[in-house]
């Protein structure tokens, strides 16, 4: 998407800015990992391929994605940029509704093992939260643009796709109010958690809660 070409999201405990050519070469590293293919059920792809999907995902009207940065200066990965993960958007027409609303998948991956248990994995979702409230009108516009104009720009819900055996992912996103959908597994061993009307108050309730601070939108020119 376009919406946040230009936006990057600071806040106290974590940085996301907006997916960008020079990201690519760190994040094909990431996706060399046979564990962090697993937990994303994703395929490795070559550093052209990869590529190719950040100019795509820049693009596509049905994608959104921060890479996440953490704000220890300790953590130099890449100057400015300490690069730990990424946080992405999934739109689809809601199967399950005659409506014509949309749905929202959200994924998050903290890719840098040594940055995990830190609360990152929290602050990026609420932070991202916090954006899709605050832009969920210029998201679904965009979308729409991307598909069909004449469908209805209401998100039905948000949902998370997760390993049944991923506990910790499960129990982080049920912590910020997704809840499951049935107790079983789908084919693909993955349980569903969904959250219905997302409401800007009650994002900043968990963000007080959990710390997360000085929500920021800042100008971002780190690159395409």
């Amino acid at each position: 998407m376009i919406v946040n070409e230009r936006i990057a999201i600071s806040t106290s405990k974590i940085l996301l800015v907006p997916y960008c050519a020079h990201h690519v070469p760190t994040y094909h590293r990431w996706m060399q990992d046979k564990e962090l293919q697993e937990l994303t059920a994703s395929e490795p792809l070559t550093l052209g391929e990869e590529q190719a999907m950040q100019c795509s995902w820049r693009i596509d009207g049905d994608k959104l994605t921060f890479i996440l940065c953490s704000q220890d200066p300790v953590h130099n990965e890449s100057p400015g940029e300490n690069m730990v993960g990424d946080v992405n958007l999934f739109l689809t027409r809601d199967g399950d509704s005659t409506a014509n609303s949309v749905v929202g998948e959200v994924e998050l991956m903290i890719a840098e093992k040594r940055m995990r248990g830190k609360g990152l994995g929290r602050a990026s979702l609420l932070a991202f939260l916090k954006f899709i409230t605050l832009h969920q009108e210029e998201i679904l516009g965009e979308y729409k643009k991307h598909g069909d104009e004449n469908e209805r720009g209401v998100l039905a819900y948000l949902r998370a796709k997760i390993g049944e055996g991923n506990m910790e992912s499960i129990g982080l996103f049920e912590s910020l109010g997704f809840r499951k959908v049935g107790e079983e597994a789908n084919y693909f061993g993955e349980v569903e958690l969904r959250i219905v009307g997302l409401v800007g108050e009650v994002v900043d309730g968990l963000m007080e809660r959990h710390g997360v601070l000085g929500y920021r939108e800042v100008g971002y020119y780190g690159g395409l």
